[in-house]
């Protein structure tokens, strides 16, 4: 194979340079992204909730099955998933009201977010 013309260093630092440029000029709208996250009525919580449920001590499929059972019905009937969720019984057999209300925290999704932001940027 023909060795490339381009040192691969050069490569990295066009790409680092590209990635720079696009962070400085990014535009955040937090309101934007918080109403893109509830725009599927709770869903983006789904995955803590299925880790709950194996963890208080349901089977994986039981845990899937219950899940998958309430996120339908957001889809199907327009439902809120946290709403759901504490109505079905069988899912309050593993988990109490105060298990499932955390689960639906976005605060644990970004608690790290000062951190790395201070050790990618030096801020």
């Amino acid at each position: 194979a023909r060795p490339s013309p381009v040192p691969p260093f050069s490569r990295l630092d066009f790409a680092l340079t590209r990635l720079t440029s696009v962070i400085d000029k990014l535009l955040v709208y937090p309101d934007n992204m918080l109403k893109h996250l509830n725009k599927f009525k709770g869903l983006v919580h789904s995955q803590r909730v299925l880790l709950a449920l194996t963890q208080a001590g349901c089977s994986r499929e039981e845990s899937y099955s219950l899940v998958q059972r309430n996120a339908m019905r957001v889809w199907e009937e327009d439902a809120d998933f946290l709403e759901e969720l504490l109505k079905d019984k069988d899912v309050r057999k593993h988990l109490s009201e105060a298990e499932i209300r955390e689960k639906f925290d976005l605060g644990y999704h970004t608690k790290h977010v000062g951190t790395i932001f201070a050790r990618v940027f030096g801020a």
